[in-house]
Formats: structure tokens, C-alpha cells, sequence
């Protein structure tokens, strides 16, 4: 039976384990973030599939179970999943996508590399996403598409269905016309995203920023423009845009284009901290921080996300405040997302460099300054360290969103009195206007936000959460998730 929704991700929605020489497939130990939204968006449909890629030993081969038929607390979905080698994993996702495009998503033009990308293979990579998701779609469904590394997949969808619905969402900043056209592809991938009804974005300004590429590359009229929902574009913010363009219309085609930032859910978190277990930990923290400030700082291994910068505002905080030491400890998170990738691997090798010098040059025997995780932690023991915390420094140099900042804040009792220290390039800052902002670039700016945010008061830092509170509260992900919801009804 063909569905009527679609949605077309790279990532399969569960994790698939080995056990006893048999594979089992179990839902995300996680449960918050982008995917069990969107296994809810699969049970509205009266027949959804998901398509993703699995690993095979060679071009062409076919995946043990192309098909997987999951049932979780999200209910039953179909799982499409083609095959591909680690050759064109590496080449599609790790070299094309991460040292090609992500560079130029981020604004990091030195860090392009358009001669290491294969761009053939990428092209071929997403024309198979585009016919498994034909495949299975009915002529009119809505196939949802996601994220730049299936930037050509609209295109060869709308070759094969020309009546499907397609709508694009973005998980990364869109940047300005004059980066974008350092890509040699630039044309076929604006005509890629030119054919989808709808294309989606965190915010105003990377839709915004879309629709200026697309009027200096194409012959496109801007249909319509509308004032910025309040509460997503703070005057003077750095990433603050107060009208944004909603439809454009090219060849007869009207494409709408959609600025709303994905929510976290935070029912499911105070549920977790109200568990016995979360209880439990959260007192085994607290007596081993022994009376110390908690900062925590939770990310990835990448150039973007100012883990750096981080470290080194930490360091001069520790020799310009004398008094903080022994009384104050910074947690940092920074994950490897891809392994085999050189400029990943460099930074990964700087950030454990800088913590081991800066924990040589202050620790003592019986305090140490920095606490380095470099595996995944539990998503509930997170939780956990959130609620212990007394500041989260979030300080990307640029981030397409950041959902850490929104579950510290999601975490925190009401009257809690924790600070959220924001960088104003993470696209959630024009939501999150009562974090402390700081420009990560410049160091006297950082310096500063880090005193201020030391030197508050309970008073006004339980004013800020309380604020911050009801934004993330608002903007969560069920109302994301009910706008779009709309955005599709309208569509069809």
C-alpha cells in the first residue's frame, strides 16, 4: 500500500542492536529531540513510511531487511532503507556534506573545501533517497525531506511524481547570498529547493536569507512578506529580522517558506527529574560538588560550536578571580559526531589539549577545574546535572538552533535562580532574549557576559528563568509541531 506521507531523513528512527547473533531494533533511548517528533508526524498519516540508509559491503547490494515494520509508544511505521557503502557514506555525508557544504552553512568560509567534494556521488546519493521515497509515495502524498545533505532530493522528486506535495525542513543556518555563492553548485541546488511547496527554517532570518539567494540566482517574485511572529525577532539581536518573506513564485509555481524553531519538550523532562532515580542523582552530584558553582557546557566536536573560545574564557576567568578557585567546577560535553574526518579530529585533539593545560595550571590536590566528558551522556543523567547546575554557557560561534540551552532552561524548578549564558549566533537567541547574550568572537564581550552572569543576583536571575521559562514553554516542540501540522493542511 503506498502512503500519503513521506518523510525522507538519513538517520533511521531507532537504534539497531546485536544480540545473541540476532538483530533487534529498539526505539532511541533518548526521547526527546527531532526524531520521536517526527515518528509522530508518521501516525497521522493513515499509511507514512521513513526513509533512511543503511550500511551494505558493496555498490548495489541489497540490505538484509530493506524493510523494517517498527511498533513503539509512537505506534506502527514502515522503514525504507537503502543501501549504502562506506565509500559513498564517506564521500556523500563526510566529505561532500561536512567539509563542503557545513563550512559554508556556518559562515566559516576558510574551512570550504569545494575540491574534496564529490559531487557525483552526492548527486547520486540523493537521486536514490528521491526514488525509494517515489517508491513508496502515493501521486499526491507529502513527502517531507530533511536537511542539506538531501538538498538535490525535491528536484528528482518532482521529475518522477510531478503532482507530490514536497516540503523541505532546514536543521542548519541558511546563510547569506554572498556565502552561498561560494558553492559551484549554488544553481542546482536553489532549483532543487525551488521546486518543493513549502521550504522551513528555524528562524526569520535564514528564510529570509533563502529568499535573497533565490532572487539573485532565479527570475523569482516575492509573492508575500509578513511582519515576524512576536516573540522571534527581538529589536537589535544579532539574528533579528522584523519581516520575513513567506511566499515567492516562480515559473507559476508559488513556493511558501516557513521561519519556526523547533521546540524541546519540557512535560517529558520535569517527568524524568520527578523520578525517584533522577532524585538519587541529583543528590550524588550536588554532595560531590561539595558546596562548588556548577557551569555546564554541552556540544559536539566541531569548529562551530566555540568549545575553544569556551575553554580559554574559562581560563582567564580562573586568573583574573582568584577567590572562585576551589569553588567553582566547569562540566564540558564534546562528543565526536563523525569519526575519520581530519578537521574533526584536529579540533577533538585542541579541546582535550586546552583542558589538560588548564587543569595542569590550577588544579590542586583536592579540586580539580574542568570535567571533560568525550562519550555521550544519558540524556537522563543530564538532565540531572542541568538541574545541579548554576550557569550553562552555550557559545557557538554560529548553530542553526542549539536544543542544550532550551533543556537547562526546561530543566529548572520555578524560582530556580540558574543563568543560561548565550552566544547571539544560535538561531534559539531571538527566542531566548533573557539569557545573558554574548558575541563569542570577541573575547572582552565574553569576558564580560561571564562577569555579569557571576555577579547577578538571585532576585534577578529567578526574574530572567521565569521569563525564559515561558518562552520555552510556549515555543515548545507539540507547538511546533501544530504549526506545521497547519502549514501541511494548508498545503494539501
Amino acid at each position: 500500500m503506498q502512503s500519503d506521507l513521506v518523510i525522507v531523513y538519513h538517520r533511521q528512527p531507532f537504534e539497531e542492536v546485536r544480540v545473541d547473533g540476532a538483530t533487534e531494533y529498539r526505539e532511541h533511548t533518548s526521547p526527546n529531540g527531532i526524531v520521536p517528533t517526527l515518528k509522530n508526524f508518521v501516525q497521522t498519516a493513515e499509511q507514512g513510511a521513513w526513509i533512511a540508509w543503511k550500511h551494505v559491503d558493496e555498490v548495489g547490494g541489497e540490505v538484509d531487511q530493506p524493510r523494517v515494520t517498527m511498533s513503539d509508544r509512537h505506534g506502527d511505521y514502515e522503514v525504507v532503507r537503502i543501501g549504502l557503502t562506506a565509500a559513498q557514506v564517506e564521500s556523500f555525508y563526510h566529505v561532500t556534506s561536512k567539509a563542503a557544504l557545513w563550512p559554508v552553512l556556518h559562515s566559516f568560509a576558510l574551512h570550504f573545501d569545494a575540491q574534496a567534494a564529490d559531487w557525483d556521488t552526492f548527486r547520486d546519493v540523493n537521486r536514490r533517497f528521491a526514488e525509494a521515497a517515489c517508491a513508496e509515495a502515493s501521486d499526491d502524498a507529502l513527502i517531507w525531506i530533511h536537511d542539506y545533505n538531501l538538498w538535490l532530493v525535491p528536484a528528482f522528486i518532482r521529475e518522477i511524481k510531478p503532482d507530490a506535495k514536497i516540503a523541505f525542513f532546514h536543521h542548519t543556518p541558511f546563510p547569506s547570498a554572498d556565502l552561498f555563492a561560494l558553492l559551484p553548485w549554488r544553481d542546482e541546488i536553489v532549483d532543487s529547493l525551488l521546486a518543493c511547496d513549502i521550504v522551513g527554517f528555524h528562524i526569520p532570518r535564514y528564510a529570509e536569507n533563502f529568499a535573497q539567494v533565490a532572487r539573485s540566482l532565479r527570475n523569482v517574485e516575492v509573492e508575500e512578506k509578513l511582519a515576524v511572529e512576536p516573540g522571534l525577532s527581538p529589536q537589535g539581536a544579532a539574528l533579528s529580522e522584523p519581516e520575513v518573506t513567506t511566499k515567492l513564485r516562480i515559473d507559476g509555481h508559488t513556493v511558501r517558506l516557513d521561519a519556526w524553531p523547533i521546540g524541546t519538550n519540557p512535560v517529558l523532562i520535569q517527568q524524568v527529574l520527578s523520578e525517584p532515580a533522577a532524585e538519587r542523582r541529583l543528590e550524588r552530584i550536588r554532595t560531590e560538588l561539595a558546596g562548588q558553582q556548577l557551569i555546564i557546557s554541552v556540544g559536539r566536536v566541531d569548529y562551530t560550536k566555540g568549545t575553544i573560545e569556551t575553554l580559554l574564557a574559562y581560563e582567564r576567568l580562573l586568573e583574573r578571580r582568584a577567590d572562585l578557585h576551589g569553588k567553582i567546577k566547569l562540566m564540558v560535553t564534546s562528543v565526536a559526531a563523525a569519526t575519520g574526518m581530519t578537521v574533526y579530529e584536529d579540533t577533538r585533539g585542541d579541546i582535550e589539549q586546552q583542558v589538560g593545560r588548564i587543569h595542569g595550571r590550577f588544579a590542586s590536590l583536592d579540586w580539580g577545574p574542568i570535567m571533560l566528558y568525550t562519550t555521550p551522556v544519558p540524556f537522563e543523567e543530564l538532565l540531572s546535572y542541568y538541574r545541579a547546575a548554576d550557569m550553562c554557557w552555550i557559545t557557538p560561534l554560529r548553530d542553526g538552533l542549539n536544543l542544550v540551552a532550551k533543556e537547562f532552561v526546561a530543566s529548572r524548578h520555578a524560582g530556580d535562580p540558574g543563568v543560561l549564558l548565550l552566544s547571539e549566533f544560535t538561531g534559539c537567541s531571538v527566542e531566548l532574549p533573557d539569557a545573558v547574550t554574548t558575541n563569542p568572537y570577541s573575547q572582552d564581550d565574553l569576558d564580560a557576559a561571564i562577569d555579569r552572569s557571576l555577579a547577578m543576583t538571585d532576585e534577578e536571575r529567578i526574574d530572567r528563568m521565569g521569563r525564559l521559562s515561558e518562552s520555552v514553554d510556549h515555543f515548545d516542540i507539540e507547538h511546533w509541531a501544530e504549526h506545521i501540522f497547519k502549514q501541511f493542511h494548508e498545503l494539501r
